[in-house]
């Protein structure tokens, strides 16, 4: 049975992350208010293709604390590093992933890699906010580098499949996690087209980083959203050019959702316990 085109959201306006990413985001604010639709995934900001001119400084955003979700940031064009109060720190290559597990809190800092600052150049990525169930919100936190060539790959006649995360035809993904999800960078020849199965009770969404495809003969254009309905498990993807498509899809949590800035947490009270633990220096030191 089909899974069904719910509708395509264009991106919206973009507005700067600190001062070295400028961001559409699709949820949960402008494209999709509500914070359930497409649980696990809680934010999807997506950097749409921007050229940065050669700075001496680095462009990024500033130590930032982290409670109660998974940052995921993939990189399609330049790079970035990152540092963290865990002691983990790394660049993020085209092509590459950061899976940073935050739970019981992290200090966090990202910014463009230092050669590319330099030299600057256009930038390309996606961050996502993936929500932890309620028993591991307050887990150790945890950092997956997850480079491409170690993704798993489905080749077919019109292209490939990486997957990130989850399986595809029982080949899995690198990465780990707290709840079932699949996280595809689906890559397209042009006129080639799949038909990718996913469970039907899943929330789904493609994101177009590259070219145009379309689905049910609706035309979905690079940078759009395609959100489906939670009601079949086949859907066909038929590409017009040379396409890349973010895929997600993932298991609702079906848990209460309680935001506020960089916590993601289940209740008031949690949140509150957050910005004192942060006050209080328990998320550990990052200059």
């Amino acid at each position: 049975m089909q899974k069904k085109l719910e509708r395509i959201i264009p991106p919206p306006p973009p507005h700067m992350v600190g001062d070295g990413f400028r961001v559409h985001n699709f949820f949960p604010a402008a494209g999709i208010q509500n914070k359930q639709r497409m649980s696990p995934f809680f934010m999807l900001d997506y950097a749409s293709p921007y050229h940065f001119p050669p700075s001496e400084t680095q462009r990024g955003v500033d130590v930032h604390p982290h409670r109660g979700f998974e940052t995921v940031t993939i990189a399609y064009q330049g790079k970035v590093a990152h540092h963290d109060s865990a002691g983990n720190h790394g660049v993020i290559g085209e092509g590459d992933v950061q899976w940073m597990t935050a739970a019981s809190g992290v200090l966090h800092k990202e910014y463009h890699e230092k050669d590319f600052s330099q030299k600057g150049g256009t930038f390309q990525m996606v961050q996502l906010w993936v929500n932890l169930p309620a028993q591991y919100k307050m887990t150790t936190p945890r950092y997956q580098e997850i480079k491409k060539e170690k993704m798993g790959q489905h080749a077919f006649e019109g292209g490939m499949l990486e997957i990130i995360a989850g399986e595809y035809r029982e080949i899995k993904g690198p990465a780990q996690t707290f709840s079932p999800l699949n996280v595809y960078n689906l890559h397209l020849n042009p006129s080639k087209e799949i038909t990718l199965e996913l469970p039907a009770e899943f929330n789904t969404g493609m994101l177009v980083i590259k070219g145009s495809v379309t689905i049910e003969d609706q035309l979905v254009s690079a940078d759009h959203f395609a959100l489906f309905q939670n009601n079949g498990t086949s859907i066909t993807i038929k590409a017009k050019e040379s396409a890349t498509l973010l895929v997600l899809s993932g298991q609702p949590l079906n848990e209460p959702i309680v935001a506020y800035g960089p916590f993601l947490m289940n209740s008031w009270e949690e949140i509150e316990q957050a910005v004192e633990d942060f006050n209080n220096g328990k998320f550990g030191v990052l200059d």
